[in-house]
């Protein structure tokens, strides 16, 4: 039982790859999640992978699914984050590997949005400014993602 009281079933490990799409003022476009194990969080575009995809590879696939944009590739690694979360009572252990890239200011567009986003449990989405990441006042996944892109805009992240 986790403290919630759901029963937990299996554990298992998950690899994903996310794109932190950073618009021309510097705020980052953020997913609002919810499942009913972790409530609600922010995060960026992205999810597991595929078998035989690389980590690039399913960012940009997913980047793809979840905002309709063909036309933006994932650049540098931002980071990796490692991190535990719940899902149908199964526990599990997710390695994100997170790219970033600059790109336009626009909302995310395509027949197929809707039914992919209810799939995946998002709610909507928003711009985050580096302020409203700095505060963090609702969850966002990962956590000091503020930093990581300043330290990524003055070229001295990972």
């Amino acid at each position: 039982m986790t403290g919630g009281g759901v029963e937990l079933v299996e554990k298992r490990e998950r690899q994903a790859g996310r794109v932190a799409v950073v618009d021309p003022g510097g705020a980052v476009l953020l997913f609002r999640y919810y499942n009913v194990e972790d409530g609600v969080h922010w995060a960026l575009p992205g999810g597991g992978l595929e078998d035989g995809e690389s980590p690039r590879e399913g960012a940009l696939r997913e980047l793809g699914e979840e905002t309709g944009w063909t036309d933006l590739e994932p650049g540098p690694l931002l980071c990796t984050w490692e991190h535990d979360f719940v899902r149908a009572g199964t526990l599990v252990r997710q390695y994100d590997h997170i790219y970033v890239t600059a790109g336009p200011r626009r909302e995310p567009a395509g027949d197929d949005l809707v039914a992919a986003h209810a799939v995946d449990g998002i709610l909507g989405w928003r711009w985050w400014t580096r302020a409203e990441l700095a505060e963090e006042a609702e969850t966002v996944w990962p956590s000091g993602l503020a930093r990581l892109l300043d330290q990524w805009e003055a070229g001295t992240g990972p």
